[in-house]
């Protein structure tokens, strides 16, 4: 089948988005707003030469670089430096004679050329001091010349250890250890209908305080290539977590949530993506981190809970990660929360109904309630 690119545009309320999409015969591939991993699919296109932004906050340049690229620039500093000055060494021989005629009283013993002035340059910054060559009291430049060097070798030592210590430190690389779980589940807790997911630190030392968020963004179609992309915040129980073990973040599937009219078939035909987040401070380098993910409607399972997997010793809790992102199955009823607190009242109200049809299914309500109101996932 012939395939055409489509121009769309999405309108986020602040500014309006030109996408390209493809379609064809087979449909076409919803792009996320942010990939599993926390990164965002979002390339920005700058002015053609201008590289001010870059310059202006060089620091955090070459702290986002990557490591190949930074060593690459620090090796070259240091060579173009020494080379920079051991031109200058040798200009300086050059000028008080000391290439030519060796019974004068030189600038610098035994820098006689500008393979010498180089290794003297090197040996002056990298404070190596062969004891071969050595700075004499015969020129006032060179001496000039060898405490800006100091100098400089100085500053230049500082901005390499400090950028290597930031990146080393780096909140990409912490948050890596702390992670959320694959998918989101859909179950009860006391009656009502829960959108949880799981939250764990993987490394040893515990963090002792931090934020969890968790925000819906929707795609609203408004016309045939034109789209609207809201945000609304989820409203989650327990934003303040102490993650000493992993933690379940729930949110709860009652009125004023984005989800209480979703079934589980609505769930499915839907168009959003949920993102969340953990925002942190290290208690080992005190560095603000933060871990977030998302999930698709593909990623919700309807009528699932996590597997347990903290256990109580005698002397330790023990935490089995290998079942981090396992989930098992639980009776919920499969239709939204709001059916389903419309049915509660109904019960409640009528009691003597035993039964109802729904979706195809057949539903024993004064059975299920007394199974809802008794289980508590986590």
């Amino acid at each position: 089948m012939s395939t055409q690119m489509t121009e769309q545009v999405i309108d986020t309320h602040c500014t309006t988005i030109h996408t390209l999409g493809r379609r064809n015969g087979k449909g076409k591939r919803q792009l996320r707003y942010m990939q599993k991993d926390g990164r965002f699919p979002v390339v920005f296109q700058k002015v053609p030469g201008d590289w001010s932004p870059y310059f202006m906050d060089i620091f955090t340049t070459l702290v986002e670089i990557r490591w190949r690229v930074m060593f690459l620039s620090f090796t070259l500093s240091y060579i173009l430096s020494w080379l920079l000055f051991g031109l200058c060494y040798w200009l300086i021989a050059y000028v008080h004679g000391d290439t030519e005629n060796v019974n004068n009283k030189p600038c610098m013993e035994n820098v006689r050329g500008f393979t010498a002035a180089f290794m003297f340059s090197m040996e002056t910054q990298a404070t190596i001091g062969y004891g071969f060559r050595g700075m004499t009291e015969n020129c006032i430049v060179a001496i000039i010349l060898v405490t800006a060097q100091d100098i400089f070798s100085c500053l230049l030592d500082t901005i390499v250890i400090g950028i290597v210590a930031a990146k080393m430190a780096s909140a990409r690389k912490r948050a890596q250890t702390v992670g959320f779980s694959k998918s989101a589940v859909v179950n009860l807790r006391d009656g009502v209908l829960c959108l949880s997911w799981r939250l764990g630190d993987f490394r040893g030392n515990h963090i002792l305080e931090g934020v969890a968020k968790a925000q819906l963004v929707r795609y609203v179609k408004k016309s045939l290539d034109s789209f609207v992309m809201s945000y609304q915040d989820l409203k989650i129980q327990q934003r303040d977590i102490i993650l000493a073990t992993p933690t379940t973040i729930i949110h709860k599937l009652e009125p004023g949530s984005p989800l209480y009219s979703l079934g589980p078939h609505d769930l499915l035909e839907d168009d959003f993506e949920l993102i969340v987040s953990f925002t942190y401070t290290g208690d080992s380098t005190g560095t603000l981190h933060q871990t977030r993910t998302s999930y698709t409607p593909a990623d919700i399972h309807w009528g699932q809970r996590f597997a347990d997997i903290l256990k109580m010793g005698r002397k330790h809790y023990k935490v089995d990660y290998a079942l981090f992102n396992e989930t098992t199955w639980v009776p919920v009823p499969f239709w939204s929360a709001e059916e389903h607190d419309r049915r509660r009242r109904l019960i409640e109200g009528r009691p003597l109904l035993s039964s109802v049809k729904g979706n195809g299914h057949v539903f024993q309500l004064t059975s299920l309630m007394r199974s809802e109101t008794g289980v508590r996932e986590e």
